[in-house]
C-alpha cells in the first residue's frame, strides 16, 4: 500500500508541475506559425500577456491592460487556474503527511484522514484546471470555425494540452489516495470482525460449559438415585 501511496504523490506532484507550467505560459491560443518567409510574424496570448513573435527568434510581451476590460471567460480560466494550484499545493502538503511511509501524522487513523484530504484536493485541482482548459478551448474552437467571425482566429495553444495532462495526473493521483485509505479501511474492518467472532466464540464455549457443569445447590435430592430409572425413596417418606 505504501508503493501505491508513492506512486499517488509522484503522479500528484507532476500533475502540480504540469498546472503551473500551464497557468505561466503565454502560449494557450496562438496564430498560424509560417516560418517560410523571413517577415512572418505571429501572436500568442496567456491568460496574463499577450505575445508577438517573427521567424528570426524575437518575442514581444506585454501584460493585458487592465483586468476590468478582459473577457469573462479570460478571468474565469484564471480563477480556476490559481484555485487549481492552491489546491495541488495543499494535496501535496496533506499527502506528506498523510502517508504511512512518513513518520509525522500521528495514528494510522488520522495519517488515513489527512491521506483522504490530500486525495480530495487533487482531485479537485485536477477538475479546476480541466474544466479552466475546456472553457478556453471551447472558445478558440467555436471562433475559429464560426463563419461570422471576422477577427484574427487562433488555434489551440501549447499550455492547454500541458494543462489537460496535469489535471488528468492530479485526478489519477487523488483516486489512487482514496482508494489506498479505503482498502486500509476494509482491512481494518475485517480485523475487527475477526476480533468480535472470536470473542462470541468464547463467549458461547463460556456459556455451554456453565451449563454443562450444573451449580451446587440445583444437584439432586439425596434421596434420587440416578442408577435406576425410576426415583427410591426411603422408608419415611409417606410419614
Amino acid at each position: 500500500m505504501t508503493g501505491w501511496q508513492i506512486l499517488a504523490l509522484m503522479s500528484g506532484l507532476s500533475g502540480l508541475g504540469a498546472t503551473i507550467a500551464a497557468t505561466v505560459s503565454n502560449e494557450w491560443r496562438a496564430t498560424s506559425r509560417a516560418s517560410s518567409v523571413i517577415t512572418a510574424t505571429w501572436v500568442l496570448q496567456g491568460l496574463w500577456n499577450n505575445c508577438a513573435g517573427n521567424a528570426i527568434g524575437a518575442l514581444h510581451c506585454r501584460p493585458h491592460h487592465t483586468m476590468f476590460q478582459l473577457e469573462g471567460y479570460i478571468q474565469a480560466c484564471r480563477g480556476l487556474m490559481i484555485a487549481a494550484v492552491c489546491l495541488g499545493s495543499f494535496g501535496s502538503a496533506f499527502a506528506l503527511v498523510g502517508m504511512k511511509c512518513t513518520k509525522i501524522g500521528g495514528s494510522d487513523k488520522n495519517k488515513a484522514k489527512i491521506a483522504c484530504f490530500a486525495g480530495v484536493d487533487f482531485i479537485l485541482s485536477g477538475l479546476c484546471s480541466l474544466s479552466a482548459c475546456s472553457l478556453y478551448a471551447h472558445r478558440i474552437t467555436s471562433e475559429f470555425f464560426d463563419p461570422m467571425f471576422v477577427a484574427q482566429k487562433y488555434e489551440l495553444g501549447a499550455a492547454l494540452f500541458i494543462g489537460w495532462a496535469g489535471s488528468v495526473l492530479c485526478i489519477v493521483g487523488g483516486s489512487i489516495f482514496c482508494f489506498s485509505i479505503t482498502d486500509s479501511l476494509s482491512k481494518r474492518h475485517n480485523q475487527v470482525n475477526s476480533v468480535y467472532r472470536s470473542a462470541a466464540s468464547h463467549s458461547h464455549i463460556s456459556s455451554y460449559m456453565r451449563g454443562v457443569v450444573a451449580p451446587a445447590n440445583e444437584r439432586p435430592p439425596a434421596g434420587y438415585s440416578s442408577s435406576s430409572k425410576t426415583p427410591h425413596f426411603d422408608k419415611n417418606v409417606y410419614v
